[in-house]
């Protein structure tokens, strides 16, 4: 196997039991001890994979400050959000709302961007929609405000791939992670003098370690996993967090899907593959990359 790829099925894994480790600490601790300390951990490990020509005490030079501050803001509302979807819904419902993200890409950027999509990327769209739909199962199944997170991060996860469109080329990776870093520790910061927060337990602690270190750990192996292979090649196997999903959800949680969330996750992972490849096929390339996953 091409050892990009590797590289990616293993950061997506790694994010995913991220994820899992936060859900985890839902109910004993509030969103913003989890968001603070956990990002705080992950800094402290991405600090030292940086790109050989930046410098973290240049972070703060932007050539484009507005776009680099919303997308900080776009970072900071995706980390709480998820928090707060993580610890109150099951994670297959959390991935399949959070993945309609590639799919609104599409609608942006025929409204924000002025490209032309065809009858294929609307066939993805709506077949996203639809699993969705299978998944949720509105009306039939107790909605929470955990579900209107998970809605609210796609749209923003979506708004984060367009800028990240056009500030790729023009500002260094150090800027734009830098900014979201010093967003959400201090937003959690003050939010948590404003709560009960209080210090963590022992075994608290170490499930923060868990879902810091594996969340700078997932961001580390997509950054070398660009050295070994394109981004063609590397964007599907971000729908592997759907698998994963479903085997976390099923052996820590006991969130076993019924028949029809199983059909609607396939859906949304098709809809998804489907969307890559019609991209490949107009750009020569997909505009992938490691930022995608929109917070720490």
């Amino acid at each position: 196997m091409n050892n990009g790829i590797l590289l990616a099925l293993l950061a997506y894994a790694t994010y995913s039991w991220s994820d899992a480790a936060i859900k985890a600490l839902g109910g004993g601790l509030t969103i913003f001890e989890i968001g603070f300390f956990q990002t705080a951990i992950a800094a402290a490990c991405i600090f030292f994979a940086k790109p050989p020509h930046e410098r973290w005490r240049h972070f703060w030079r932007m050539s484009r400050p507005w776009a680099v501050q919303a997308r900080a803001v776009s970072g900071l509302l995706s980390g709480v959000l998820s928090v707060l979807a993580f610890t109150t819904i099951p994670l297959a419902d959390t991935y399949a709302l959070v993945f309609l993200a590639p799919l609104l890409v599409t609608i942006l950027s025929m409204v924000v961007l002025k490209e032309q999509v065809g009858p294929w990327r609307w066939f993805a769209v709506v077949a996203g929609f639809c699993g969705v739909m299978l998944v949720v199962r509105p009306g039939f199944r107790v909605l929470e405000y955990g579900h209107l997170a998970a809605l609210t991060l796609a749209f923003l996860g979506a708004a984060t791939m367009v800028l990240m469109r056009s500030l790729s080329n023009r500002e260094q990776q150090t800027t734009m992670l830098g900014f979201v870093i010093l967003y959400i520790i201090v937003f959690n910061g003050v939010m948590m003098a404003f709560t009960s927060a209080r210090l963590p337990t022992l075994p608290e602690t170490g499930i923060l370690l868990i879902a810091g270190v594996f969340s700078a750990t997932g961001h580390i192996f997509l950054l070398r996993a660009t050295r070994f292979a394109q981004a063609n090649q590397l964007a599907p196997t971000q729908y592997t967090q759907i698998m994963w999903a479903v085997v976390l959800g099923a052996m820590i949680f006991d969130e076993t899907p019924d028949l029809w969330s199983i059909v609607g996750l396939a859906i949304i992972a098709a809809s998804g593959l489907l969307t890559v490849v019609r991209e490949r096929i107009r750009l020569g390339t997909v505009r992938w990359n490691p930022f995608y996953r929109n917070r720490i």
